[in-house]
């Protein structure tokens, strides 16, 4: 039997090694996996475009408090550049948005072998702490996402009206 830092040790090896593998793949992965049109970003019903999010997790309490990453390129999700609110930079941070999503979503997943492949309960002690730690950046980034898609859905009648009255 191993002693509980050992298994400690492995757990902590086998877990940065997961998020790592993650954040590569997030970095350096085609865009094309982050468009926010592809149908596992799409907003479900339950959302309630947003609200459930506001009701139930309380995010907006703590949204802030979070940490952010600030990508290579500089891409600060902080707050909406209210000066360029164009298409490109609202598609921009809607791509940002999937990619933080699709990277905790993968940390989150990787729970499941952790909750397998440790003794009760540690796994499910760590398996916690990974989802502790992952999903409620998924929550963010679901709910920014409802927020820009608004957003980018007024902007574009906005720019078919000028075109019209052009």
């Amino acid at each position: 039997m191993k002693n509980f830092w050992e298994i400690f040790l492995y757990n902590i090896v086998f877990v940065g090694a997961w998020h790592v593998v993650a954040f590569v793949l997030c970095v350096y992965g085609s865009p094309s996996w982050f468009d926010f049109r592809r149908k596992r970003y799409q907003i479900f019903k339950w959302e309630k475009n947003g609200k459930w999010y506001v009701k139930y997790l309380k995010l907006k309490l703590w949204k802030d408090l979070v940490p952010t990453h600030v990508g290579k390129q500089g891409f600060s999700k902080d707050h909406l550049d209210t000066e360029d609110l164009s298409i490109h930079y609202l598609d921009a941070f809607l791509l940002e948005t999937c990619r933080g999503e699709w990277d905790h979503s993968l940390c989150a997943f990787c729970a499941v072998p952790v909750v397998i492949f440790n003794s009760f309960p540690l796994g499910l002690i760590f398996g916690f702490l990974i989802l502790l730690g992952n999903l409620p950046f998924v929550a963010i980034q679901r709910y920014n996402r409802i927020r820009l898609l608004t957003l980018r859905k007024r902007r574009v009648r906005e720019m078919e009206r000028c075109k019209v009255n052009a």
